[in-house]
C-alpha cells in the first residue's frame, strides 16, 4: 500500500522541477511512511511513497522493466489478491520474477496483455505505467473504487499540454498549475450531495477522479478514457441451497486471500455480522498456525452514559464484542477515544479526506487508526461494503417507498435551510434529482424482472456508485493517513456480480436484511451475533462533543473573514446552536444528525481556509 504522484508534461523540463516534485511527494508520506522513490526525466516524473506489506526488499517503487525495446516504469498503490495465480501464468509465459511481490506482476502483467491486463486483476488498485519510448502514460482504478487516483489535465500556451496525476487532491495543490478554485458545481456538491460527491469529481475546479473501474491513456497532449467493467443483469441460475454455498465460497475465498502479508495483520470488530464474519474466518486461520488474531473495536468515553437508541442503532456493541472475541479468542483491544480530542481531531479528518466529510464518524476512524497503527498493526480486514451489495440497511426494506431520490437524504429542507446563495440554491432539487436518475439510469435490468427486482437493482446501484465511495473513500483516507492498511473482503468484484444478480427473495432470505449472508455463516459465528439486527459504526452521544462543536460553530459565524459566511445562512445556524435534543432524522446516512452537521459546517469552513480556495460562481 502506498501513495503515487506524478507529472507528464510537453514542454516543462521536469528535470528542473526537484523543488515542486519533493514538495508533491512529502504530502503522501503518511500513506507511504517506510520508502519514498522517484524516476524523472525531461518529460515525465513518477512519485512513490511506500508502506511496506508484502516483499519489503525487491518490491521498491518505482520499478522500470525493459521488454522488446520499450522501457516500463510503474508506480502503484494496492494489493492484488490473486498475485499467485497471476504470477504463474507470467512465469509460463516466460517472465523471470526477482521477487514475489504483486508490484512485478503487475508491471509484466501491463508488459504482456496492455490495458487488457485490467480483466486479470482481483484487487484494490491504482497505478499508473510511463512507456518511455511511446511517451505514453496508462492510468488505471480498481473496478470497485477503493483505492483512489486524481488528475488534472492542462492544457496553455504558456506551459503547453500535460497531467499532474496523485493518490490525494492535496499533492496535486503542491503544483503551482493546479488552480484552487471551487466553482458552483463544486459548493452543490459539498451543500446538497456532502458529504457524498459525483464519481469522477474532486470537488475542486478541474481537479478529476479516474471513475472506479476506468482507465486513462495520456499520449502527447491527448487522452482517452474507458470504461473496463460494468454490472449487468444476467439470470440467477441457482437455487437456494447453491445460492447459499457459493456465497459462502465467495466470501470465504476473499477473506482467504486478503489475509496475505509480510507484516502485523489485525481485524476490526464491531459486534456485528459483517465483522464478525471476517474476524472469525481470520481467526481461525491464525488458531490453525498456534497464533491468536489481534481485534480491536472503538467507542467514546462515557458513552453508556448517552447512548439513545434509534431505528438505525437499536443498541449498543459492547455485549456483542465481548462474546464475538470470547467465540473466536482473539487477543481484542477495547479503544475509548476522548470526546473533545474527536472535535478537534475534525479538521485533520478533513486534511485526510480533501473534503469536507462525514464529521466526528471520520475523524474517530482517524484517531481509531493511529491507535492501531500505533500498536504496530500494519494491515486491517474491515466489513465494509457487506450492506450495499446484500441489502443490509433500511432503505432497502422499505418496500412501499417509490425511490425518487437517494434514500440515505431524502429531505433537502435541511440543506437549503442553511444556504444563502442564491446560486446554489437555485433549481436545487431539480439538480440533485437529476444526479440521481443519472444512476437510476445506467441500471442494468432483464425484460423479466419484476417491479420489485428492478428496483432493487436501481437501489443497488445506488448504494455502489455513491454511498459505497463515501464509505470507501473515508475508509482509504483515515487509514492511510494513520499509515495503515485496511481491507474490505466485501468488496470483491466476484462476490458484487453474484450479488447483483441474486434475487431479493433469497437475499433477504427469511425476511432480515441480509439474510443470505447470515444463513451462510450460522455455523461459524455466535447464534447472538446471526440474529442482531443490523447496527451502523459507532458514534458518540456525549454532550461534550455536542458543545465542542456548538462552540466552534458559533465562532466561524461570529466572524466576519470567514468565506463560508458568504454562502450559509447565520440564522438559521444560530437557530440549530439553540436547539435542545437532536433532529427528528439523518441529513446523511444512518449517524448523521445534529452533532454531525454542526460538524460538518466547521469541516466546510476549514476546507476552504486551510487549501486557500477561492470561489467563482
Amino acid at each position: 500500500m502506498s501513495g503515487l504522484a506524478g507529472w507528464i508534461s510537453n514542454t516543462i523540463d521536469l528535470t528542473k522541477q526537484e523543488h515542486v516534485l519533493s514538495k508533491m511527494s512529502l504530502t503522501l508520506k503518511n500513506r507511504g511512511p517506510d520508502d519514498c522513490g522517484q524516476t524523472v526525466e525531461s518529460n515525465a516524473a513518477l512519485l512513490h511513497r511506500r508502506l511496506c506489506v508484502i516483499d519489503p526488499k525487491t518490491a521498491i517503487q518505482p520499478m522500470t522493466k525493459t521488454s522488446k525495446g520499450e522501457k516500463y516504469t510503474l508506480v502503484y498503490n494496492g494489493e492484488l489478491y490473486n498475485m499467485q495465480e497471476l504470477s504463474a501464468e507470467l512465469k509460463s509465459l516466460g517472465y523471470k520474477f526477482i521477487g514475489y511481490s504483486d508490484t512485478e506482476a503487475l508491471l509484466y502483467a501491463y508488459i504482456q496483455w496492455g490495458e487488457n491486463c485490467l480483466n486479470k486483476l482481483n484487487g484494490m488498485f491504482a497505478f499508473a505505467v510511463w512507456e518511455h519510448n511511446n511517451k505514453r502514460l496508462f492510468l488505471a482504478r480498481d473496478r470497485l473504487g477503493a483505492k483512489p487516483l486524481f488528475y488534472y489535465l492542462y492544457d496553455s500556451a504558456k506551459y503547453g499540454k500535460g497531467i499532474i496525476f496523485a493518490s490525494e487532491i492535496k499533492t496535486l495543490l503542491k503544483n503551482p498549475l493546479v488552480e484552487k478554485v471551487v466553482d458552483l458545481e463544486g459548493l452543490r456538491q459539498i451543500f446538497l450531495l456532502g458529504p457524498g460527491k459525483k464519481s469522477g469529481s474532486g470537488i475542486i475546479k478541474n481537479i478529476q477522479e479516474l471513475k472506479p473501474a476506468h482507465y486513462m491513456i495520456f499520449q502527447e497532449g491527448e487522452y482517452k478514457i474507458n470504461q473496463y467493467w460494468k454490472l449487468q443483469a444476467a439470470p440467477h441460475e441457482n437455487n437456494l441451497f447453491m445460492t447459499i454455498e457459493k456465497t459462502r465460497w465467495l466470501m470465504l475465498d476473499s477473506i482467504k486471500r486478503q489475509m496475505v502479508a509480510d507484516a502485523p495483520l489485525g481485524c476490526f470488530l464491531s459486534g456485528g455480522l459483517d465483522s464478525g464474519i471476517i474476524s472469525a474466518v481470520a481467526a481461525a486461520m491464525f488458531l490453525s498456525k498456534g497464533q491468536r488474531l489481534v481485534t480491536f473495536s472503538v467507542d467514546y468515553k462515557d458513552n453508556e452514559l448517552f447512548f439513545e437508541k434509534n431505528a438505525y442503532q437499536p443498541d449498543s456493541d459492547q455485549k456483542y464484542i465481548s462474546q464475538m472475541s470470547a467465540f473466536i479468542k482473539s487477543v481484542h483491544n477495547y479503544i475509548t477515544l476522548d470526546n473533545e480530542q474527536l472535535g478537534k481531531a475534525l479538521k485533520e479528518a478533513t486534511d485526510a479526506r480533501d473534503a469536507p466529510g462525514m464529521a466526528d464518524i471520520d475523524s474517530s476512524l482517524l484517531l481509531f487508526c493511529k491507535i492501531i497503527k500505533q500498536k504496530q498493526i500494519k494491515v486491517c480486514l474491515s466489513g465494509e461494503c457487506a450492506d450495499e451489495i446484500f441489502g443490509g440497511y433500511p432503505w432497502y426494506h422499505d418496500q412501499n417507498q417509490d425511490i425518487n431520490t437517494f434514500p440515505w437524504s431524502k429531505s433537502l429542507d435541511i440543506r437549503t435551510k442553511l444556504l444563502r446563495s442564491a446560486a446554489v440554491l437555485k433549481d436545487a432539487e431539480q439538480w440533485v434529482r437529476q444526479c440521481f436518475l443519472d444512476t437510476i439510469n445506467r441500471t442494468d435490468t432483464l425484460p423479466q424482472d419484476n417491479p420489485q427486482e428492478r428496483q432493487m437493482r436501481q437501489m443497488f446501484m445506488l448504494n455502489i456508485e455513491w454511498f459505497m465511495q463515501t464509505l470507501l473513500e473515508r475508509k482509504d483516507r483515515m487509514s492511510m493517513c494513520a499509515g495503515l492498511e485496511a481491507r474490505v473482503p466485501f468488496c470483491d468484484h466476484r462476490l458484487v456480480e453474484y450479488a447483483y444478480n441474486m434475487p431479493w427473495k433469497y437475499k433477504a432470505y427469511n425476511g432480515r436484511e441480509k439474510g443470505i449472508l447470515r444463513e451462510a455463516v450460522k455455523d461459524i459465528l455466535p447464534y447472538d451475533i446471526i440474529k442482531r439486527k443490523k447496527s451502523p459504526y459507532p458514534k458518540t452521544f456525549s454532550p461534550i462533543y455536542l458543545n465542542y462543536v456548538k462552540q466552534q460553530v458559533k465562532e466561524i459565524i461570529n466572524n466576519p473573514n470567514k468565506i463560508i459566511n458568504e454562502l450559509i445562512d447565520k440564522e438559521y445556524v444560530q437557530s440549530l446552536l439553540k436547539t435542545e435534543g437532536d433532529f427528528d432524522r439523518t441529513f446523511y446516512g444512518q449517524l448523521m444528525r445534529l452533532p454531525q452537521l454542526l460538524g460538518y459546517i466547521i469541516q466546510i469552513d476549514y476546507f476552504f481556509e486551510s487549501k486557500k480556495l477561492d470561489i467563482v460562481l
